[in-house]
């Protein structure tokens, strides 16, 4: 089973990163294989590092050969994504929107349709803007086609959108605890799900 988490900051060792590796390593102590991809980085090796839309439907042309490629390929074999954003103004991180304004051809190919995904979001005060850029990122996976889960487990509660925290995330005993959760649930519905995407 292949976990992905897409680091939508660009910031390589700070808060949303921090969350994302809470989240996978506990889908890892589950027996996962894991990894996270630097959306920043990947972005740079195409053509554009924004959509313009220059071919409809999109043959992927201005990403032709790149990290972008591949990682658009690495994606539609990974069981789960977990998305990871920055609050900014109160939505996700230019680079994330950019990376999966990029995804259209992903999309035509159905490529995420069924993958299992969740999210986590950093806000620089207790209600920064976490829940509406989760809701912003609900809304990519439900494009996708993607199944969604937040950070509900039945030892717990049904749950709410996914992890919020308040930075610095390492002091957020509150987001920990769900990050850990959406790590068990991640594994609990790819493993429900599996025969699905196969």
């Amino acid at each position: 089973m292949l976990i992905v988490g897409l680091n939508g900051s660009p910031h390589k060792e700070g808060n949303t990163k921090f969350l994302l590796n809470a989240v996978l390593n506990k889908a890892q102590s589950q027996g996962a294989e894991t990894m996270i991809i630097e959306v920043f980085d990947v972005l740079k090796t195409a053509k554009n590092n924004f959509c313009l839309v220059c071919s409809n439907p999109c043959s992927g042309k201005c990403y032709q050969g790149t990290e972008l490629e591949k990682t658009f390929e690495l994606l539609k074999k990974a069981d789960g994504v977990v998305f990871g954003s920055p609050v900014y103004f109160g939505t996700v991180s230019a680079q994330l929107k950019a990376f999966f304004d990029m995804s259209r051809k992903l999309r035509g190919e159905k490529g995420l349709y069924n993958t299992v995904a969740a999210g986590v979001t950093v806000g620089n005060s207790k209600f920064g803007g976490q829940e509406t850029t989760l809701r912003a990122l609900h809304d990519i996976m439900l494009v996708h086609g993607m199944i969604i889960v937040g950070d509900g487990y039945h030892e717990n509660d049904c749950g709410h959108y996914g992890v919020c925290s308040q930075k610095p995330s390492d002091q957020d005993s509150s987001a920990l605890q769900r990050a850990e959760i959406v790590g068990k649930r991640l594994i609990e519905v790819c493993t429900a799900t599996k025969n699905i995407r196969d």
